[in-house]
């Protein structure tokens, strides 16, 4: 059978034919090193032209537009197009990536330019606002954005002496930006008398302010400031496209083909019409121009590239040339020589060198060229043509011998036979014409049987058959040269095909992927010696398949460079070279074969990275043919993690179903208990889908996580304290390398990563807004300064952290299968490794991105599921675990070898000074040596080796290892079943904290007169815990099924436990042992209680919605409750024994007279009077307020009363605890409320004396113990939040100033009607229809007056005058506070109204003003910092945060000169209410109108922002 597995052997870009001329400007520069740099297709260039070799820069996934050069000329950034496109900062000597800037443009990057000393670079986004991008591209980081024009931008450059400026130009506008704190600021150039309004193609900056544009009229526009100075007419005859400044003066190139060089002064110094020149042609348009000492670079908009040395100008050299207008489809190759055939719609045929990399002939056709085809002898060469027409040439002079036109539609396909005698032409109109080339190409034959276009064709070797392939998928078969059509298939079983070009058929079923029928593959050429063959697809991707491939869905290696699509794909003759071209992107690329390639040749491929894999084994089979995984982590890969309403949707929850609500907050509702609880302690550890999180802090405390608690164990006190930080599961934990602080990651729909003190237990940093649906792991570096994380997102994505700032440094999309480990290289902070399913991955970073490099596991082999990785003593060396048992060495990203570990996967490794240490699923820990040669010595986890002094019992040998840590002399293990183990170097096991393991905990019962309780499970145990300050499990017991529910009998002595499968059993509650049992259900039992005083019944519940009462003495079922609606969830019994109270599924709440079980109603006011020897029910009058407004999301799962009647404790879906006051009448009653659990509740008893709370999570395996805080003696804390779901007016009313400030609604100028109604047309806008460029500007700032003077040239008006503001009557004292303040000693008094800041001063009574807002000022604040004297801030009013001019704002300026220090433009929609200095008067805060009243912290003096929150 065919194989299957990728090939072993490579392709490697060799040279590039063509160059982008079209739709692009200024892309063509001389870098340092006087090599050329440019791009084509996705691929950046730089070509040496002395040596005439070429290096490729392939970091991009789709077309480049865009392209600069860093001012030392070595760094060059380029800019693409696509969904998601981003700006590669990229080195021309290693062509290496050095920064990636994404995650702001769309559509693609338009424009670049790198400032004067190359810190900051600006960007042009194509999206609908031409969004204007800065950046500090060293760090990945924006520093500022906003809208550029509402039509196109052609050119943005900065300007040279002064650092904070900028010029745009575009479609009839040139602007002057300035770049303030983080805001870009706009102003319009004036156009004025002196030039007409019109589109400015590119621009150059000189001094003093001067800056040179070309515009589409062949004119120069000279600029002073703002103001058009002068105009040099007719500068060129058409567009100038591109403009270059350099020290000798200034380049122009226009459409009119001319190149000039001009002065520094802008005096002419001489043209070169390159049209004029032997190389010339009519039509010439120049793209790009680059001088640069005595050398002049032009590139054209037919993609070639002319090198001009000035003083030969009427000479320039042609040194680079490819195809051009129009979609590139023909390629043949010549059967003997190394040569190339493409031709285009360009209308021209080329012939390529393959081995000097350069055209030798072109010829020009009639018609635009769709296919060629060379003769076995290599004389004749045929082209098919769009018309339906073909052309034979001679190859030798490309003269014509033959040109017929038989057909109306494309000719697509043509192939000349074998033998030389025949030529086969297949055309659109659905049939394949034979010409016989000895009769001169007379027509001798015609297949036809086609149903759509004919795409491919291939001839039989003996020349007797020819297979079609056809639009529609259909392969047929015919006889030459008659072309009878062939329908048994068994006449052509032994056919042997000359070449195989065809996209279906047996040979190429693999090509395809598994489940598609689309027809996306262009193109196929198969290598018959070689045993290859390379595909040619709409994706750009050039794929290498073994050949044959019989079934669908084969491996391969695949190739980017070209953009869109690949149309054609060849072999050349003797198979040393693929070559292929693009359909949109004009160009031809050559690649080298490299056949069965050894390691060494992969060491010298290696350094060419790409973003996407460029050799990648990926396959839609990856799936099918990989060894099974191993079922503890093919568990974990199904949990997703995902919740129906994550704990962030409270709020919106809450606000959807106020109104519903209102008329139950005109009642009085109940207050709060003033009781209150404290977490206490907490069974268990996360270890059944975590790795790798526990660990020893610095003061040989240990640290781990259950449910959503962060756990500090104290193991010689056997105390705990607890980070509540996270309101959600947590997943990952890591610790700093100081071992002071943690990270740990939970889950959520905007999840975070909570840093925080293990000594203090504060948080110190918070990171969010990156990652969806959880992170599943973290690291620190070594320096601690920075943080990896890893998402649960489909993408998986990673994100590289300054932890203390909160700000994000890098990202990418990690992997579409599931990552389980991230680690941080030790020795270089900018690297990073991540592991996970069939991946192990190398990165680095590249400013704002990281550049990953796939694991080289060498020829054939396939990567492993890797479980965890450390680094071993240098920046090189790492070592992985695999799911198979293996320890993987690697250097860099090199497999060096491997070795047998554990029986089962390596869950957990650990480095240490001098060697390591590993954990698996065969519960074995091993100590090794540096080097993993040898295994030093092992520890088996088993319950003999248990030392006397642990915290419980091991449930079984052996077990799974998921977590190893070293410290203190011993080391540290946590188990899959939720056991932290201590293993004494010498051997003896201490247990120090244990939980269930993986299923759900429901069941839970406290001891009616001892600090004990039992749970039970889903995970099929039966266990005893000891709640006094021991805090251990005294018992367990293994049952055959899982269990919901359990019971003590009233004198303690026996324990009665319900199953899922419908039995229940009764047990001694000190032995465990079985004392019956019995089998009356077949769904799960529910709940089950023994009846008060002698326990002489027991009521057991069950989801087949009956309640059973059995009589214990004698063993018998006395009696069944039925009426039911719906499973039973809670019961509870009177006193006496003789009522019972059922809550159903449905809501209902029922009871039931004992032991017959007779259904009976009692009305609700004598319920009351009942006195209940236990309270879990969650309906009736008494717990009404008990449901919170989000009834019906979440539902309330359980409750217990205190005995003492006063204090009842409900749980809930979302895992809150909550302490209410009994009885709870009335809706929605006040409550305190405690996060601890991570997702549901699912039981909770108070102990016998009320001292502890009992609670336990479903699914997060955990038992939490809470201490009881009476009433009187407690200190408050910040985990208990009084609140409740509604606040109501009771809450205390407002004053009623306050209530109209609350409820103002502020409007944006911008967007505002007017007050007063008008009518008629004002003067100057009658009987004239508005041009689209004086359309009314979206701001409320004064429109520049040059927009009355546009047009108008040569029309005498009045200068209009300029107003200047001199006293402004009023103060914002309506609803603004705080915003009047006394300036130098009392001289002087500041405030604001309107959208004015004024300055009074008391002495001269004259007013000052700073008049830079745009909308209303709503509050102002002086810095008191003795450092920023009269310093004052000021927030407006803005529209939504789109960082446009009118976004709210922050105006930081100087009160006496009246100058702006810094202008933040803020994401607070609607506008800034409230602003104030920090003591060191560095910071500044501001809170924002918006819903949430964002806050948000700044530097503002740099105009960032430090932390944002609602």
């Amino acid at each position: 059978m065919a194989d299957r597995t990728a090939p072993n052997c490579h392709l490697r870009l060799e040279w590039v034919y063509g160059y982008r001329g079209h739709q692009c400007r200024n892309n063509l520069y001389y870098t340092a090193a006087k090599e050329i740099v440019y791009f084509v297709a996705g691929v950046g260039v730089v070509y040496n032209t002395r040596e005439h070799k070429q290096k490729f820069y392939m970091g991009h996934n789709d077309d480049i537009i865009s392209l600069a050069l860093h001012p030392e000329r070595v760094l060059v950034a380029t800019g693409q197009v696509g969904k998601e496109p981003y700006i590669c900062v990229w080195d021309s000597y290693t062509v290496q990536t050095v920064s990636i800037l994404k995650d702001v443009h769309t559509h693609g990057i338009a424009c670049l330019a790198f400032d004067l000393d190359g810190q900051r670079l600006v960007s042009v986004g194509l999206d609908a606002k031409n969004t204007i991008c800065v950046w500090d591209w060293r760090k990945g980081k924006m520093l500022s954005m906003a809208p550029g024009h509402t039509d196109r931008i052609f050119d943005i450059s900065w300007e040279l002496y002064q650092p904070n400026k900028l010029v745009s130009c575009g479609v009839k506008h040139i602007k002057f930006w300035s770049l303030c704190g983080n805001s870009l600021t706009p102003k319009r150039g004036v156009f004025g008398k002196t030039g007409d309004l019109q589109t400015i193609l590119c621009l150059a900056c000189a001094r003093d302010e001067v800056t040179y544009s070309g515009a589409l009229n062949g004119d120069i526009y000279v600029w002073k400031g703002l103001n058009l100075a002068r105009t040099i007419q007719g500068a060129h005859a058409a567009g100038i496209f591109s403009m270059n400044a350099c020290e000798e003066g200034f380049a122009t190139g226009g459409r009119d083909g001319c190149v000039r060089l001009w002065d520094l002064n802008f005096k002419p110094i001489t043209v070169i019409d390159l049209r004029e020149t032997d190389q010339g042609y009519k039509g010439l348009s120049v793209r790009s121009v680059c001088w640069r000492g005595d050398h002049i670079l032009v590139g054209t908009q037919d993609s070639e590239i002319f090198e001009i040395v000035v003083h030969e100008r009427n000479k320039p050299f042609l040194i680079m040339q490819g195809h051009c207008e129009g979609e590139l489809w023909a390629l043949a190759v010549h059967p003997t020589k190394p040569l190339a055939i493409t031709g285009s719609d360009d209308r021209s045929v080329r012939i390529w060198s393959l081995i000097d990399h350069a055209l030798i002939a072109r010829c020009n056709m009639e018609e635009p060229i769709r296919c060629a085809a060379v003769s076995t002898d290599g004389i004749h060469l045929a082209l098919g043509m769009k018309d339906g027409s073909f052309t034979v040439l001679r190859v030798r002079d490309m003269t014509e011998v033959v040109h017929i036109k038989d057909r109306k539609e494309a000719v697509h396909e043509l192939k000349y036979s074998p033998d030389g005698n025949f030529l086969a032409v297949g055309s659109n109109d659905s049939c394949v014409d034979i010409y016989g080339v000895i009769q001169r190409y007379k027509k001798v034959g015609e297949c036809i049987g086609s149903i759509s276009f004919i795409t491919h064709m291939d001839w039989s070797s003996d020349s007797k058959f020819l297979q079609t392939n056809d639009g529609s998928g259909k392969r047929m078969f015919y006889r030459m040269p008659g072309g009878k059509d062939i329908s048994n298939k068994d006449e052509i079983k032994g056919v042997q095909w000359a070449r195989w070009t065809c996209v279906s058929g047996l040979d190429v079923n693999g090509i395809w992927p598994k489940y598609s029928e689309n027809n996306d593959i262009n193109s196929v050429d198969a290598n018959y010696p070689g045993q290859m063959m390379v595909t040619a697809d709409d994706y750009g991707i050039i794929k290498l398949f073994r050949y044959p491939s019989l079934k669908k869905g084969a491996k391969f290696r695949k190739y980017l460079g070209h953009s869109a699509h690949v149309t054609n794909v060849r072999w050349s003759h003797d198979y040393q070279w693929v070559i292929s071209v693009g359909g949109a992107d004009h160009s031809v690329f050559q690649w080298k074969y490299i056949p069965d390639r050894k390691l060494k040749d992969v060491l010298h491929i290696a350094p060419q990275e790409s973003l996407v894999d460029s050799n990648s084994d990926e396959s839609d089979s990856d799936q099918s043919d990989v060894p099974e995984l191993d079922s503890e982590i093919e568990q974990e890969t199904q949990i997703t993690h995902r919740r129906q309403v994550y704990k962030e949707d409270l709020p919106q929850l809450k606000e959807q179903c106020k109104d519903i609500h209102r008329s139950a907050s005109s009642k009085r509702r109940e207050r709060a208990p003033l009781n209150s609880i404290r977490l206490h302690f907490v069974h268990g550890y996360r270890g059944y889908d975590c790795r790798s999180n526990l660990f020893y802090t610095q003061t040989g405390e240990i640290v781990y996580h259950v449910a959503a608690v962060g756990v500090v164990y104290n193991r010689q006190q056997n105390t705990q304290r607890f980070y509540l930080g996270h309101n959600d599961d947590i997943l990952c934990l890591a610790i700093h390398p100081l071992k002071d602080y943690v990270a740990t990651g939970q889950v959520g729909r905007d999840s975070t990563v909570h840093i925080w003190d293990t000594e203090t237990i504060k948080p110190l940093s918070v990171l969010k807004g990156h990652h969806q649906y959880g992170v599943c792991a973290v690291d620190f570096s070594a320096d601690g300064k920075r943080l990896a994380s890893v998402g649960i997102d489909d993408n998986h994505t990673i994100i590289l952290w300054d932890w203390k700032k909160g700000e994000k440094l890098s990202s990418v999309k990690g992997s579409k299968e599931k990552i389980f480990v991230v680690k941080m290289n030790p020795y270089m902070p900018d690297k990073l490794i991540t592991a996970g399913i069939k991946h192990m991955r190398f990165w680095r970073r590249a400013g704002g991105g990281l550049i990953g490099r796939k694991a080289c596991i060498g020829t054939g082999a396939k990567i492993d599921t890797m479980m965890c990785v450390v680094y071993g003593w240098t920046e090189e060396m790492s070592f992985s675990g695999t799911s198979t048992g293996d320890v993987c060495i690697w250097r860099d990203m090199f497999l060096m070898k491997t070795v047998k570990a554990h029986d089962g996967p390596v869950f957990s490794m650990h480095a240490l000074d001098k060697g390591f240490v590993t954990g698996g699923k065969d519960g074995v820990v091993a100590l090794w040596d540096d080097s993993f040669e040898r295994c030093l010595k092992t520890y088996a986890i088993k319950r003999a080796a248990l030392a006397p002094g642990s915290k419980g019992l091991l449930l079984e040998d052996n077990p799974s290892i998921r977590a190893i840590s070293l410290g203190h002399g011993h080391i540290l293990v946590g188990t899959k079943n939720g056991e932290i183990l201590e293993v004494d170097k010498s051997g003896p096991v201490t247990l120090l904290v244990q939980g269930h393991m993986e299923g759900e905990v429901w069941g839970l019962a406290t001891h009616p007169h001892l600090p004990i309780c039992a749970t039970v499970s889903d995970d099929r145990t039966l266990r005893i815990w000891d709640l006094s300050p021991s805090h251990c499990m005294l018992a367990v017991r293994k049952l055959k099924k899982g269990g919901r529910c359990c019971s003590f009998s009233p004198d303690g002595k026996a324990l009665a436990v319900g199953l899922n499968d419908g039995s229940f059993i009764i047990v001694n509650a000190d032995t465990l042992e079985d004392l019956v049992s019995f089998h009356h259900r077949k769904d799960v039992i529910s709940d089950i209680r023994f009846s008060p005083g002698s326990g002489k019944y027991l009521a057991v519940a069950s989801y087949d919605n009956f309640v059973d009462i059995y009589n214990v003495m004698s063993s018998k079922r006395v009696g069944v409750c039925k009426g039911s609606s719906s499973y039973i969830t809670h019961i509870d019994w009177e006193t006496m024994g003789k009522l019972l109270q059922v809550n159903t599924g449905a809501k209902e709440q029922l009871f039931f007279e004992a032991p017959r079980g007779k259904k009976i109603s009692i009305p609700s006011q004598e319920v009351e009077k009942i006195s209940w020897s236990s309270w879990t029910s969650v309906q009736g009058p008494s717990c009404e307020g008990i449901w919170p407004v989000i009834g019906e999301v979440s539902d309330v799962t359980t409750a217990s009363l205190s005995s003492d009647g006063k204090v009842l404790a409900t749980g809930d879906d979302f895992g809150f605890v909550k302490l209410f006051r009994y009885p709870v009448k009335g809706k929605f009653a006040k409550f305190k409320r405690y996060v601890a659990h991570s997702s549901h509740v699912t039981n909770l008893r108070w102990i016998h004396d009320d001292s502890l709370l009992v609670t336990v999570g479903g699914s997060d395996t955990s038992l939490m113990l809470w201490s009881h805080e009476m009433e009187g003696h407690r200190e408050m804390r910040q985990c208990d939040s009084e609140e409740s779901d509604l606040e109501s007016e009771e809450d205390g009313g407002y004053d009623s100033d306050v209530t109209r400030e609350n409820e103002m609604n502020y409007t944006i100028k911008a967007l505002s009607t007017n007050i007063r109604p008008m009518a008629g047309i004002k003067p100057h806008l009658q009987q004239k229809e508005l041009t689209l460029d004086e359309r009314p500007p979206v701001s409320r700032a004064l429109p520049p007056p040059e927009k009355l003077q546009t047009n108008n040239v040569g029309k005498k008006k009045r200068p209009i005058e300029d107003l200047v503001l001199e006293l402004v009557f009023g103060y914002r004292g309506k609803d603004c506070r705080n915003n009047v303040h006394y300036l130098n000693d009392g001289d002087d008094i500041l405030y604001h109204t309107a959208s004015v800041g004024i300055l009074y001063n008391v002495a001269t009574g004259s007013q000052s003003f700073y008049q830079e807002h745009t909308d209303d000022i709503l509050c102002l604040t002086v810095n008191q910092h003795p450092k920023f004297i009269n310093i004052v801030a000021t927030g407006q009013v803005g529209d939504a945060a789109d960082m446009s001019a009118t976004a709210p704002s922050i105006h930081v300026w100087d009160a006496m000169s009246k100058q702006t220090l810094s202008v933040l433009r803020c994401f607070h929609s609607k506008g800034v209410c409230s602003v104030s200095f920090s003591a060191t008067g560095k910071l500044l805060l501001s809170v924002g109108l918006d819903p949430e009243h964002t806050v948000t912290v700044w530097k503002w003096q740099e105009g960032t922002h430090l932390f944002y929150y609602l």
